[in-house]
């Protein structure tokens, strides 16, 4: 018989991992600032005059059988959380941090329990919902010189059918409160700026920078079917991004983003299902 984790004996156990991690999380955070780790504070009203992509996503989604209440209730914590991401400048050598912006999202700043992911399956917890801000944060960054320095998948699972879906699957985030992180540093000589709102039934989102970018970047997946092997559907494909030179078009390189071989959760007609 596998050997349970700590966490895994009890919820007690799962408290207490949980508090560790929060703390190791908090200790790193506080020791690198001394090997020159420097977190964007810095936000203004005022956009910067570049703007190098936006995207929209719909805030609320029908996710196959999940309560639409978890739904509302996303839009609640959105609506909390984007102000403390909007106007953010990532200056040269800055690292931007999701929760060092958010903090902690808890029932005493308004948060409510929305949809989450919990070893797999769809559940709820307080500030659920979150993942969509960074979902849309790490899509801007694709399209930019921005280097993605912390990033966390949702232990490729497919749980939802593609319904209205805007972007490739396998690009999303998962992040938990504060030590599994979305994080972009700043490599460049360029400031960006980050704007991160809610207007109406949409979340949208702007990357501006002081100078615009040489590059353009075009996201695509390759090769993506579904499969079945010993009873189970995997979603397959590769996920790629094409640098092009913005004044020329010329296609500087090619580079796989990422390999999805992902369990589908979800009824899948037989017919979009291919022999592997």
């Amino acid at each position: 018989m596998k050997r349970r984790l700590f966490c895994e004996i009890s919820p007690f156990t799962y408290k207490v991992s949980m508090l560790k991690c929060i703390a190791l999380r908090h200790i790193k955070n506080f020791f690198g600032v001394f090997f020159g780790v420097r977190f964007a504070s810095e936000k203004t009203e005022e956009k910067l005059p570049a703007l190098l992509y936006k995207h929209s996503s719909l805030i609320r989604r029908r996710l196959g059988n999940a309560d639409m209440r978890l739904q509302e209730n996303k839009a609640v914590n959105l609506s909390i959380a984007a102000p403390k991401i909007s106007g953010i400048l990532i200056h040269p050598g800055e690292t931007f941090s999701f929760w060092k912006l958010v903090g902690s999202p808890d029932e005493k700043k308004g948060y409510l329990e929305g949809l989450t992911i919990e070893k797999g399956t769809p559940s709820s917890g307080i500030g659920g919902g979150l993942c969509q801000m960074t979902n849309l944060i790490h899509w801007m960054a694709l399209h930019s010189e921005l280097e993605i320095s912390e990033h966390h998948h949702h232990d490729q699972i497919d749980l939802f059918p593609d319904h209205g879906r805007k972007v490739p699957f396998g690009t999303g985030t998962s992040v938990f409160y504060n030590y599994v992180d979305y994080r972009l540093k700043n490599n460049t000589d360029n400031t960006y700026q980050l704007i991160v709102y809610i207007d109406g039934e949409y979340l949208r989102s702007e990357l501006r920078a002081l100078t615009r970018s040489k590059f353009a970047f075009h996201i695509k997946t390759e090769n993506e079917r579904f499969v079945r092997e010993d009873g189970v559907v995997y979603r397959r494909g590769e996920v790629y991004r094409a640098v092009v030179d913005s004044r020329s078009g010329q296609l500087l390189r090619k580079e796989l983003l990422r390999k999805n071989n992902a369990k589908v959760a979800y009824e899948i007609d037989e017919q979009k299902i291919s022999v592997n």
